[in-house]
């Protein structure tokens, strides 16, 4: 789970534990640049997202250009360039899934959250629902990604008992 730190002045995040995460880290890669995706994860679990502050600080730290990590981040769909909510859920929308019911899902988590649209924050900056392509569970659909954890089988009728488990 992400958190996000709600400040306006910049506060780095490779210092202390984090840093010696990251250090730990890099002993199991040939070179600073092979950990470069670890240490995004590192940054977002911190941060909540990666902005271009972190990606400056990422590059810093592993010897590489902003510009490398920032086309690294933008490749990625997994990493955040923007804050989201507390819980980000993934809705697979795939075919299969959307013949099981996916839209009906999605509807009623944008319902039951608040957050209106998908990719947009609920007000309460708790939930960020996205649908994604494909979450690798077709024969369980609808799968759905709340942080971390991952749900099969989800109908619209288990979405509030859900959202109340993770609020």
């Amino acid at each position: 789970m992400s958190t996000v730190h709600n400040t306006t002045e910049y506060q780095p995040v490779f210092v202390g534990k984090v840093m010696d995460e990251l250090q730990t880290v890099l002993q199991r890669y040939p070179n600073k640049q092979a950990a470069l995706l670890p240490a995004l994860w590192i940054a977002q679990r911190e941060h909540g997202w990666i902005s271009d502050l972190i990606m400056a600080e990422v590059a810093e730290v592993l010897g590489l250009t902003p510009a490398y990590v920032k086309g690294v981040v933008t490749f990625y769909t997994m990493y955040h360039q923007h804050p989201v909510g507390k819980n980000f859920v993934q809705v697979c929308t795939t075919s299969p899934c959307n013949i099981c019911g996916a839209e009906d899902v999605l509807k009623a988590l944008l319902s039951h959250t608040g957050a209106g649209d998908a990719g947009a924050t609920s007000p309460d900056g708790k939930w960020t629902i996205v649908e994604v392509e494909c979450l690798g569970a077709c024969g369980f659909a609808t799968p759905i990604l709340i942080n971390d954890d991952f749900i099969e089988s989800v109908t619209p009728e288990r979405v509030a008992e859900l959202v109340r488990k993770y609020r």
